[in-house]
């Protein structure tokens, strides 16, 4: 109401001028009240609802055109959206880590080629995380004969011996696993001998052959591709003979390889996966019962699933398949896996060195 209006209004009401509006009185306004709240007022009352605007059709004409423009892209270039949409390249939704063992194996992926821009292309391991991040280490609570401060830091260093022996890019490239053997009891008459033939000039024999326990190419024969290999695992704990603190790590390594010596352009360039599966047992013993170095464990088993690092006479090496050599290797087509199944633990067999799948078939790779 403008100030013209109310000042015409306070005259008009002290004269008495017929339509003058009138002050409501307290029993209409508790009456107004009522019909305010009430239930059933006619609609409208008292309120104002400003007219609806016609809405525009443009956002429905946009949406139409996407889909048709998506659906035209599906039926021209099928293989180059499954590239864009969850080809295992490394967009690929990462996983969390492994806290249990998992109840069935990885979905299947789009069969596509590795490359060097995108070597796990194609694979579960795409989602996988990289070197030790893809390694679960669980919380630690006092076990045997160690506090919890104790524990946490016997798997930290089992952990360390996983990173030392399969993921050290020296130890990859044919070097000596140092980091690794530092962490191995010096007492444990076994594995050192097992060490000092294994690690030898000579030719090793299927028990001692250093593959089964550290991860080695041969420099002239394969290079890494990129400085990523993923991993997938976990450790777990349990008190073991004596109140040892017993770990045992199962993880699987998936590394990208191509020829050390390159025939054409690298978009031509062949990657092979090799995929290495280790399931490894270690005792953190209480040094008042077992002669043993403090900060080393001792080995209680180890296993290996191997797939594409050769299945003939090993060599102390892995060796990929690359070329006409892919045709030939020795597998057994009798009996096939699939190298990221990991719903079973590995056979140890005797618990020492046999690998538990042997030259079986892969799936997949």
């Amino acid at each position: 109401m403008s100030d013209e209006e109310w000042e015409r209004f306070l005259k008009d009401a002290e004269a008495g001028t017929a339509g003058a509006p009138v002050e409501p009185s307290a029993r209409d306004r508790e009456a107004e009240g009522r019909l305010r709240a009430g239930p059933g007022r006619p609609e409208g009352w008292r309120t104002y609802t400003p007219p609806e605007r016609p809405r525009r059709r443009t956002g429905r004409y946009a949406i139409g055109l996407v889909a048709a423009v998506a659906l035209l892209a599906v039926a021209l270039f099928p293989q180059r959206l499954v590239g864009w949409f969850g080809d295992g390249g490394a967009d690929a939704t990462p996983l969390a880590g492994e806290t249990a063992r998992p109840s069935e194996a990885p979905g299947e992926e789009p069969a596509l080629r590795a490359t060097l821009a995108e070597p796990f292309r194609g694979s579960p391991a795409a989602r996988w995380a990289d070197g030790a991040a893809g390694i679960t280490v669980p919380d630690a609570r006092a076990t045997g004969w160690m506090d919890a401060a104790q524990v946490a830091r016997a798997l930290r260093q089992s952990r360390d011996f996983l990173v030392a022996s399969g993921l050290d890019t020296r130890v990859l490239r044919g070097a000596r696993p140092t980091e690794a053997i530092a962490l191995l009891n010096p007492h444990q008459r076994d594995i050192q001998d097992y060490l000092r033939t294994a690690l030898s000039a000579g030719a090793p024999t299927p028990d001692t052959d250093p593959l089964l326990l550290f991860s080695r190419f041969r420099p002239e024969q394969a290079r890494l591709v990129g400085d990523v290999v993923k991993t997938r695992g976990r450790l777990t704990y349990r008190e073991g003979k004596r109140g040892a603190v017993e770990v045992t790590a199962d993880v699987t390594f998936v590394y990208p390889v191509t020829p050390a010596v390159g025939d054409g352009a690298e978009s031509d360039a062949e990657v092979i996966r090799t995929i290495v599966r280790r399931q490894i047992v270690m005792n953190w013993d209480d040094p008042e019962k077992i002669v043993t170095k403090p900060g080393t464990m001792s080995l209680v088993s180890y296993a290996l699933d191997l797939t594409n690092g050769g299945c003939d006479a090993p060599t102390g090496y892995f060796a990929p398949p690359f070329g006409a050599s892919a045709d030939d290797r020795s597998t057994d087509a009798s009996r096939q896996v699939d190298p990221y199944d990991r719903t079973e633990p590995l056979d140890p067999g005797d618990g020492t060195t046999e690998p538990a799948n042997g030259c079986a078939t892969a799936t997949r790779s």
